[in-house]
């Protein structure tokens, strides 16, 4: 059983939608209907307000850091429309970039992996998926996936950025593989791969019969296969697993509410889930192939 180590008064005016540790897990940025996002220093078993960034014009769904080889980055987004980085310069954070080219809320973002530069995903309600970039010098660059998901897109993820069981040495940026996974309110788990510049489809997972709410590609160290969880309003979470060409499916669990998120551990070999059930289950790999709970916490715990 998994217990309360520490608690953190926020202060935050509404709803919290999201709490992320940055790498190194000094960091912790929340962000809220209050439309604001906040930064605390976590040390010692102690946290600090360190920042309130105001900036969004409504509530604030997701964060995300990116990785600390490009410096303190955070990501966020909302329902205004807007996708906002911020960046932390000796302490004092400010805006870097703003994007708000989707027609409406933008639900989901998430930072490429490192090997691919300063690249951020992003899924909204319009149904479109964006991704940004930039080189450092200051200029950004977007391109959109049009219709990625009919009546909308919640959640987007990155895959790794080498394939599994790819030899590390001689790897350039160019022959990375480029891939996300975006699921949504169409009931799909879609994957897309940039060819030549564009982003196509890669193909469709059909597996779920209700709205997918979160997806999320698994770290590719020492599994030697592809995975991505996915969860839905059907109350369930599959697994899906690529070893060759094929994509298959395994029900991890089905649950006694909507699944809101999933989340992979570091190596990938553990799922961490929660859920309108007002749990946070871990789940590992049996030998066998099945899943089992190897701790849950609930909030009464």
């Amino acid at each position: 059983m998994v217990s309360v180590l520490n608690t953190i008064d926020t202060t935050h005016e509404d709803m919290i939608h999201d709490a992320q540790m940055d790498y190194y897990g000094t960091k912790l940025a929340t962000c809220s209907s209050d439309k604001n996002v906040k930064i605390f220093e976590v040390r010692g078993g102690q946290q600090t307000l360190v920042a309130t960034l105001s900036g969004h014009d409504g509530p604030v769904w997701q964060v995300a850091w990116s990785h600390p080889m490009f410096g303190s980055l955070l990501a966020s987004c909302g329902y205004d429309r807007k996708v906002i980085v911020w960046k932390d310069t000796n302490g004092s954070w400010s805006k870097l970039h703003e994007y708000s080219s989707h027609d409406s809320s933008i639900n989901s973002v998430s930072w490429a992996p490192h090997e691919l530069g300063i690249m951020l995903a992003c899924a909204s309600s319009d149904g479109s998926i964006s991704i940004i970039s930039t080189t450092g010098d200051g200029a950004w660059d977007s391109k959109k996936i049009n219709n990625a998901h009919t009546i909308g897109c919640n959640t987007v993820s990155w895959a790794p950025a080498l394939t599994p069981n790819s030899v590390l040495g001689g790897q350039n940026q160019e022959s990375y593989v480029k891939r996300i996974v975006s699921g949504g309110c169409d009931n799909n788990v879609r994957i897309w791969r940039q060819h030549d510049g564009e982003w196509e489809e890669e193909c469709k997972l059909d597996g779920h019969s209700d709205w997918v709410r979160d997806v999320a590609w698994a770290p590719s160290i020492g599994i030697g296969k592809d995975m991505i969880a996915s969860c839905g309003q059907d109350c369930r979470v599959l697994i899906w697993t690529n070893e060759g060409d094929s994509w298959t499916s395994t029900t991890l669990n089905t649950f006694s509410d909507v699944v809101w998120h999933v989340s992979w551990s570091m190596m990938g070999n553990m799922l961490a889930v929660s859920g309108g059930d007002n749990k946070v289950s871990v789940w590992k790999q049996e030998l066998n192939g099945g899943w089992a709970s190897v701790s849950d916490m609930s909030d009464r715990d």
